[in-house]
This record gives structure tokens, C-alpha cells and sequence, in this order.
């Protein structure tokens, strides 16, 4: 298997695992942030949206004149590090547009990752990336941060008072 595909795999799973938990958590909770938790499942859903449109599409081949319709900016910059978690669903997308963006993105990047050269993925990057300082450390960066907030998902989930799924 060569490393494209191992990060394309890996990518693939952790949405599969991310899917089972946002999935079973019911809508009305997901601006909710409950005690102790710092954010809500919206804003990781956002998040993670926002981070894999940058890590497999953005640093891999630059803004396509589609790229505004893909990822608008107004939700690249509501769901980026660093922001705050807003609680009120006024002041977010809704959980369906949220959803749209996020499950946009993911089929776009499945669509182009494919047709990324080796040479291209060999390209240097700075952080963040992991494995390797390239291109292709972004892409398997991608499902090591898809991971890290699926965990946040879940430690949300329980409490929010919700049963584990695995």
C-alpha cells in the first residue's frame, strides 16, 4: 500500500468513527455545552470541517474558485482554533448546515485525494503536519486531529449525559 492510500484509509476511518458518535447524539444537544466541558458538538463538527478543508484540500493544491461555495469563510473563521464555542443556535449554522459543510468537504477531499502526485505530496510544509514535514504529513495529520476531537465528542457526549457507542 503506498502512503497516499495508507493516509486516504486512515482519513476514512476516523470520519467512520466520528460519523457513529455525532449520529447518535440528538440535535437539540448539540449547542449545549454542559458543565466542565469547554465547547459544544457543534463547534467540533465546524471544527473539524474547517481543519480537513485545509489539511487535505487548501495546503495540498492552494483556493479553487470553488473553494467559497465549499468552505465559506464566515464558517472557516467561526469554527477555526482558537475561537470560542458560541452556545446560542442563533448565533451558529444550523446543526443541518453544519452537517452540509461538514460531509461537503469530506467528499471533496475523497474525491481529489486520489489525484494528488507523489511529487506534490513531497512539497515541504510548516506545522501543522505529522510523520512527515510535507505535504503528505498534512494529510496524515488530518485523521490524528479528526481523532483527537472525536474524543472530544464523545468526553462531550458524557456530559451530556449520553451512553457510550462503542
Amino acid at each position: 500500500m503506498d502512503a497516499l492510500q495508507l493516509a486516504i484509509d486512515q482519513i476514512r476511518f476516523a470520519r467512520d468513527y466520528t460519523l457513529t458518535l455525532i449520529d447518535e447524539t440528538p440535535a437539540e444537544l448539540w449547542f449545549e455545552i454542559p458543565s466542565g466541558a469547554p465547547g459544544h458538538i457543534a463547534w467540533q463538527v465546524g471544527h473539524l470541517a474547517m481543519a480537513q478543508y485545509g489539511l487535505c484540500l487548501f495546503r495540498i493544491r492552494g483556493r479553487s474558485e470553488d473553494d467559497p461555495d465549499l468552505m465559506p469563510s464566515t464558517f472557516r473563521k467561526k469554527y477555526s482554533r482558537g475561537t470560542t464555542p458560541n452556545p446560542d443556535p442563533a448565533g451558529n449554522p444550523s446543526v443541518a448546515g453544519i452537517r452540509e459543510v461538514f460531509d461537503r468537504v469530506y467528499q471533496q477531499a475523497m474525491q481529489e485525494m486520489p489525484g494528488y502526485s507523489a511529487d506534490v505530496l513531497q512539497e515541504p510544509v510548516e506545522l501543522p503536519y505529522t510523520a512527515y514535514p510535507n505535504k503528505l504529513g498534512c494529510l496524515l495529520f488530518c485523521s490524528h486531529h479528526e481523532q483527537i476531537h472525536a474524543g472530544q465528542i464523545g468526553l462531550i457526549r458524557r456530559h451530556l449525559g449520553l451512553p457510550p457507542v462503542r
